[in-house]
């Protein structure tokens, strides 16, 4: 009987010596308080304590740690947003003690200073500001709760505004502004580029057409000093001008003629077709021409008389003598 009780009491003093003992992870503090009054903060290793005496209050994490806070709010044009705040905070170490014990839900006084800075802040801003200026108020989050925080032992990291979500309706319509301004824009383009193509054809028809007369220009030319030359060449046979003229056009109707039956799908009909076409042709230019001529000088002819007739009556005009003035009458007795 004694040797159970021996037992007994050296196995409660064995468990008594080793509760003395704890470990403390690293980046973790640990209060121990003695008879319910804070003793004392243990930080990473093989630490010891009184048994009975002393306990573990509760251990403190020293990691970064993220905390995020969904706040939903409007703007200033009343549209309303969901907005994702990330705050990323830790315990500074040398205020452990006032971490533990001035503050005990640390995550629930975080969320409410960020949802009374956002919601201070996002109704000031337009819902296009509010994606612009987020890291305004990022930075006015991180401000307000440094200031609130450090007093209990807390150093705010950062804050980050990582999503903003406005209503379905409002996220719809501003991607169909979007849409169509990017609609508009490619109109614009393809008009600019279509002018660009229709100014370039018009360019390029342009000098075609000036390339073309110039090529008509230098072929008549070319014919006509041919033409000359041919003429010069039969005169010097003995051959006067209406002679080889009518040479000339009879010459050129039968190469017509030639040039229209060489080619077998042809549908042209030359009319009148006959030998005397050419010239017959080449009378009637003649006779058109000589009435042509005399038709120009009747009518130099009338304009010379007209301006003699009109010279002479301005000349007699000139040369006329002056009226002779009246001699007043005499006065009555």
């Amino acid at each position: 009987m004694e040797n159970i009780f021996l037992y007994v009491l050296l196995f409660f003093a064995v468990v008594i010596f080793l509760s003395s003992f704890f470990t403390v992870k690293q980046q973790t503090s640990v209060i121990v308080e003695r008879f319910g009054k804070f003793h004392s903060i243990r930080h990473a290793g093989l630490q010891l304590k009184i048994p009975i005496i002393d306990r573990i209050a509760g251990r403190v994490n020293l990691k970064i740690q993220q905390l995020d806070v969904i706040i939903e709010t409007k703007t200033k044009e009343n549209v309303f947003v969901k907005m994702k705040v990330s705050v990323q905070f830790k315990v500074i170490q040398e205020k452990v003690y006032d971490a533990f014990y001035k503050l005990e839900f640390p995550h629930d006084q975080i969320t409410s200073y960020v949802f009374d800075v956002v919601r201070a802040e996002v109704p000031k801003l337009k819902l296009d500001d509010v994606f612009e200026r987020k890291d305004d108020i990022a930075v006015a989050v991180k401000r307000e709760l440094n200031e609130a925080m450090s007093g209990y032992g807390y150093d705010i990291i950062n804050t980050l505004i990582t999503d903003i979500d406005p209503d379905p309706q409002v996220k719809h319509a501003m991607n169909r502004i979007n849409a169509a301004d990017r609609e508009k824009s490619a109109a614009e383009y393809e008009a600019e580029a279509q002018r660009i193509r229709i100014v370039a054809k018009a360019k390029a028809e342009a000098e075609s057409k000036r390339l073309q007369g110039q090529g008509i220009a230098d072929q008549r030319r070319e014919i006509a000093r041919g033409l000359v030359e041919s003429v010069d060449v039969l005169n010097k046979v003995g051959i006067n001008s209406q002679e080889a003229s009518a040479l000339i056009v009879v010459t050129q109707h039968y190469d017509t003629l030639q040039a229209i039956g060489s080619d077998t799908n042809s549908n042209l009909i030359l009319l009148p077709n006959s030998p005397q076409a050419g010239s017959d042709m080449l009378n009637n230019m003649v006779a058109s021409f000589t009435a042509s001529n005399q038709v120009g000088e009747a009518i130099k002819q009338g304009s010379k008389k007209r301006e003699k007739r009109e010279q002479e009556e301005r000349r007699s005009t000139w040369q006329q003598p002056p009226t002779a003035e009246t001699p007043d009458e005499a006065p009555t007795e």
